[in-house]
């Protein structure tokens, strides 16, 4: 039976990709004005330090991606995004729930994603093929 599962390398630029643009685009770029809407929700330090949180939150995603691409302590950096998702998840139906287009279909998503990322994490070190 051949094999079915793509290329190592493909698996880790899927999940690399996903923090990339959450990060790059979708934060330090602004390109998704939402996030900061969900940002400015959290009473009493949501409007004072949402850019500023989601600056360090662009960053820290941007990280992610180069590390996942790596492949180096691949356990530690599959519960590093599972903690963070779920954190930002868990803030955000906490203090934005109206403000965020789709609660549910964000959990589907992220549960998905997350379980895309654990994949990647069983994989040999290294992106080539």
């Amino acid at each position: 039976m051949p094999e079915l599962m793509p290329p190592d390398w493909l698996i880790r630029i899927a999940v690399a990709a996903v923090w990339l643009y959450e990060g790059l685009w979708c934060k330090l770029l602004r390109g998704e004005p939402r996030e900061f809407e969900v940002v400015k929700a959290v009473p009493q330090y949501g409007p004072r330090f949402g850019v500023p949180f989601l600056m360090t939150l662009g960053v820290v995603e941007v990280s992610l991606a180069a590390w996942v691409l790596t492949g180096v302590a691949p356990l530690l950096c599959a519960v590093a995004q599972t903690v963070l998702l779920v954190s930002l998840n868990a803030n955000g139906l906490i203090w934005a729930r109206d403000v965020i287009h789709d609660p549910r279909g964000m959990l589907v998503k992220n549960f998905a994603f997350l379980v895309l990322a654990w994949v990647a994490a069983s994989l040999p070190a290294g992106i080539g093929p």
